[in-house]
């Protein structure tokens, strides 16, 4: 499927928001953005909606109205499928532990 927007389009900036910041806070804030080449309100932006993303991704409890909890169900009440590579993968020892044979003497 394509998209019929044109490269680049950003949809219209229509809100403001308005914060307070100390002097030294504006000037971090300013040199980060300079450091990626942006401005201070893109950076924030991009910055904030990051941040954002990754608070609502962690949430520890989820609503669900009866369709979707009927749903949420019915895909965890599935039998686990068996996935041999990833058995193989965890059968395989982990390449960021040095076994103790190889550790230096102390």
């Amino acid at each position: 499927m394509t998209s019929t927007k044109p490269q680049g389009h950003r949809p219209a900036r229509t809100s403001r928001i308005e914060l307070r910041a100390t002097d030294d806070d504006r000037d971090l804030l300013d040199r980060a953005a300079a450091a990626l080449g942006t401005d201070r309100s893109s950076f924030l932006l991009s910055q904030g909606r990051l941040a954002a993303q990754r608070v609502l991704a962690d949430r520890e409890q989820f609503v669900l109205d009866a369709a979707a909890q009927q749903e949420w169900e019915r895909i965890n009440s599935r039998p686990a499928r068996s996935l041999p590579g990833l058995a193989r993968l965890l059968e395989r020892p982990s390449p960021f532990v040095t076994p103790v044979a190889d550790q230096p003497q102390a």
